[in-house]
């Protein structure tokens, strides 16, 4: 793709885009937002300027971004003198978005573009000035965001903080505790790492296309130490997904097949103190750790 002239959409004067410039941009690179990507682009330079305030953005920190899109959000974690790594599947998109940033005046080194699924990246650019990514802002890919977030969390651990725009739906899940009917897997992953919050809903008529979901804000802030080593997180982390498989039964039951019988998982929920006919919608996370902490004293 050539450098764009002006009179390009590109080249145009000013730093975050308008709904004019997005569809501009668009047309001339021949882009149409993918349905089965889950791409819908922020048009509203406000609503970007308030997800960058509520991201407490410092000048020359270092943001990852996940699906930039036509880079609304990434010319506002710059306007804000943070600089950005991002992670695009797209193609079009991943050509486009240097350019676009380029017109409008901004320095090759505050940004780095890493085209790729994001569930396949396992390590990232450090930046000349900024260094690694601390902290995670992005407008999710609505159909992987739950798996997205989650696994930047694992695997980047320099990531401090995550402010991230997901569908409304998503928000409660991530934030839901114990007895919720929206409280599952997701949540007790989520506490893994850090406390989620609900940070605010999102119109929908700032995007394009209009999605047929609310959005909303989800934040989250690492634990200042973390909860266990990764092998304790691998070992946790099954324990979770064997409780939510058949959220319906008894731990007694739904872990039968993760602890190799219904006798050994009724003996490893006793020891750990868990009773065996609660459901796992009734545990935090620190009992879901004590689960898996026991299945290691229990003998087969």
């Amino acid at each position: 793709m050539s450098e764009p002239t002006p009179g390009d959409p590109a080249a145009q004067p000013g730093l975050l885009l308008s709904a004019r410039d997005i569809r501009e941009l668009a047309e001339a690179a021949g882009i149409r937002p993918s349905k089965q990507r889950g791409q819908n682009f922020v048009m509203d330079p406000k609503t970007v300027r308030t997800i960058v305030g509520r991201a407490h953005v410092a000048p020359g920190q270092a943001v990852l971004e996940v699906g930039p899109g036509l880079g609304s959000l990434t010319l506002g974690l710059l306007e804000a003198q943070a600089d950005v790594v991002a992670i695009e599947l797209d193609r079009g998109l991943a050509e486009l978005l240097p350019l676009t940033l380029r017109a409008r005046g901004i320095e090759d080194e505050r940004f780095a573009l890493v085209h790729a699924d994001a569930l396949q990246v396992t390590e990232l650019p450090q930046l000349p000035r900024a260094g690694e990514p601390t902290a995670l802002v992005a407008n999710l890919p609505y159909n992987v965001a739950t798996p997205i977030l989650l696994t930047m969390l694992e695997r980047f651990p320099s990531l401090r903080s995550a402010l991230v725009m997901v569908q409304s739906e998503v928000v409660d899940r991530l934030t839901a505790g114990p007895g919720s009917r929206t409280y599952g897997g997701p949540s007790v992953k989520a506490a893994w790492y850090g406390r989620a919050v609900h940070a605010g809903r999102i119109s929908r008529q700032i995007f394009w296309p209009v999605p047929n979901v609310d959005s909303a804000l989800v934040e989250l802030v690492r634990h200042e130490q973390p909860l266990g080593t990764a092998e304790e997180r691998e070992r946790v982390f099954a324990v979770i997904d064997a409780a939510f498989a058949q959220r319906r039964k008894t731990l007694r039951a739904a872990l039968s097949g993760w602890a190799g019988s219904a006798a050994r998982s009724e003996a490893i929920l006793r020891a750990a103190g868990i009773d065996p006919g609660a459901r796992g919608e009734t545990l935090q996370i620190e009992q879901f750790r004590a689960i898996a902490r026991a299945e290691k004293a229990v003998q087969a």
